[in-house]
């Protein structure tokens, strides 16, 4: 027997629909690539959405085709995510920051028909254009009065295609499993992996995001994405907010300390997302500078593991509460969120900190475990390391396209589970943290080190920015930890100094053997350090005693 109730599929559409109804007169405030402020509203946005829907049409995109963008955190960038996965068609994210061979791969990869993007990126798209395999049009994201002079054959105007429709599109009704955006793995070891979600698993993604103990935005906000809208879709924090109503600040091109500020100030942001490094550059100017971070009430930091001397200096030096939280493109990319539970509040505060310092618990819709090399489950300790395995109604099945592999991996019962990749522990709470990569993990006389841990105890020393644990090749103990590390301006600290700044804080065999400084530490497309380059760089290096 079946329910009696109304079917209505989860299409991303409805939540633009939603926030121009119940939310119309809320603001959307963009930095421009111009440099200057732009405002709009959801009720107004939702048009220029319709509006854009009737020209894809009129451009020839048909339901299921992808249509690219190379475009900052805006408002065109913000109509485009509605007017193409609402129409039917597919919205793909081109991440800019890829090398353009890359980015060549992608395009033709995914057949693309339409790309739109922003002037920042012409050069890019100038670089590629000529090669592309499917792309039919491209489209400059501006006004037309300031339409660039290009090499590119008929470029059109965003903004033309917009004035030439009215706002009287019909979402269309169809199958909630259809396809409606696509995000490519950053693609640091072999070539980029396409990511294709669906309506449904992005609506679900939406729903299990805003509840209080996973993201929790409400109405009530003000939020600001700094994590980019063309990684992992700005982890869905354009469609959270249209479900609740909230404010939204995009802050274009400019992710400056000085420039994020400014808006968190002027515009009352009580809510921000972002990587690690974005955040490591804007602590830097306020402290710099003496200033406040009022009103920001609370910041999710994922991408990388959060060090805690960046979760104190919010907390202590602010009084913003840090949410740690985990994820992947191919998990849409909502995996984890730490939040105390009731019963933990209770406890003295490092013991609330160091709990606060892990990925945190899995989120309604996801399932982990941990497994050993055979496969087998390792206990929920909170000390014993495993491979990290996730299911859920949006986790990736398999990769995009006919080369489009089926990561999987099956149970003893049959039920099949995502490999993340990561090493990991679960306590008896259900709290996961991520010890390292699989790939970055050090191996020294048969036990594992955690890099992670290793970078957090001397992003603690006043005087490192930023810091990386890479492995050596040992003769005697197969690999050794070397840090790499960059100095904050105007600081000094010296090799032995950071050595015995981990004298108590590790075991005495977790000890870096060596500590080497550089300028910078290579950052990929994601935000995320390149150890695979480091390893590189340094693999003739020769450890003390060796």
């Amino acid at each position: 027997m079946n329910g009696q109730m109304m079917s209505a599929p989860l299409l991303i559409s409805s939540l633009i629909t939603h926030a121009a109804r119940h939310s119309g007169d809320v603001p959307i405030v963009s930095r421009r690539i111009e440099g200057d402020i732009h405002r709009t509203t959801y009720s107004q946005l939702h048009d220029r959405a319709r509006q854009m829907a009737h020209a894809l049409g009129g451009l020839g995109v048909q339901a299921g085709q992808r249509v690219a963008t190379l475009a900052w955190n805006g408002y065109r960038h913000l109509e485009l995510y509605f007017a193409v996965s609402g129409s039917g068609a597919v919205l793909h994210t081109l991440n800019p920051r890829l090398h353009p061979d890359q980015l060549l791969y992608i395009l033709d990869h995914a057949e693309d028909q339409v790309l739109f993007f922003d002037l920042t990126f012409l050069p890019l798209v100038e670089a590629v254009a000529g090669r592309c395999k499917t792309v039919r049009h491209f489209v400059a994201m501006i006004d037309k009065d300031k339409m660039p002079a290009s090499k590119l054959p008929n470029l059109l105007c965003y903004e033309d295609l917009i004035a030439a429709q009215k706002p009287d599109f019909v979402w269309p009704t169809f199958d909630e499993n259809t396809a409606s955006s696509l995000c490519y793995t950053s693609g640091t070891t072999g070539n980029p992996k396409g990511v294709l979600y669906s309506h449904r698993s992005t609506m679900l993604h939406t729903y299990a995001s805003v509840m209080p103990d996973a993201i929790g935005i409400s109405s009530r906000d003000c939020v600001l994405p700094v994590v980019p809208m063309f990684h992992v879709n700005a982890w869905g924090l354009p469609y959270s907010c249209a479900m609740v109503g909230a404010k939204l600040v995009l802050p274009g091109p400019a992710l400056d300390g000085k420039s994020l500020h400014e808006l968190i100030a002027t515009e009352q942001v009580s809510f921000a997302a972002g990587v690690p490094t974005i955040w490591l550059g804007m602590l830097q100017y306020v402290e710099q500078n003496s200033l406040s971070l009022a009103p920001l009430q609370r910041t999710i930091i994922g991408g990388s593991a959060v060090p805690p001397s960046m979760m104190r200096s919010f907390e202590d030096g602010y009084g913003i509460e840090v949410i740690h939280a985990w994820g992947m493109t191919e998990m849409s990319p909502l995996g984890t969120v730490c939040r105390l539970r009731q019963k933990h509040l209770a406890d003295p505060l490092d013991v609330q900190h160091a709990r606060l310092e892990k990925q945190g618990k899995a989120v309604f819709g996801v399932d982990m475990r941990i497994v050993d090399p055979q496969g087998a489950d390792v206990a929920w300790d909170g000390k014993s390391q495993g491979d990290l395995l996730v299911r859920g109604p949006w986790v990736v099945q398999s990769y995009f396209g006919p080369d489009g592999a089926q990561p999987l991996v099956s149970d003893e019962t049959g039920a099949q589970w995502f490999p993340t990749g990561d090493v990991a522990t679960i306590d008896a709470d259900g709290y996961m943290q991520i010890t390292d990569r699989s790939k970055d993990v050090i191996k020294s006389g048969g036990e594992w080190i955690g890099s992670i841990d290793l970078e957090n105890v001397a992003m603690a020393h006043p005087a490192v920015a930023m810091a990386a644990a890479i492995a050596i090749p040992h003769p005697k103990w197969d690999e050794r930890p070397l840090l790499v590390v960059v100095r904050k301006p105007g600081t000094e600290v010296t090799r032995e100094e950071l050595i015995e700044h981990y004298k108590g804080k590790v075991a005495s065999w977790w000890v870096p053997d060596d500590v080497v400084f550089v300028d910078a530490i290579p950052i990929g497309a994601t935000g995320k350090m390149l150890k695979n380059k480091l390893r590189e760089q340094f693999k003739d290096h020769r450890l003390p005693g060796v």
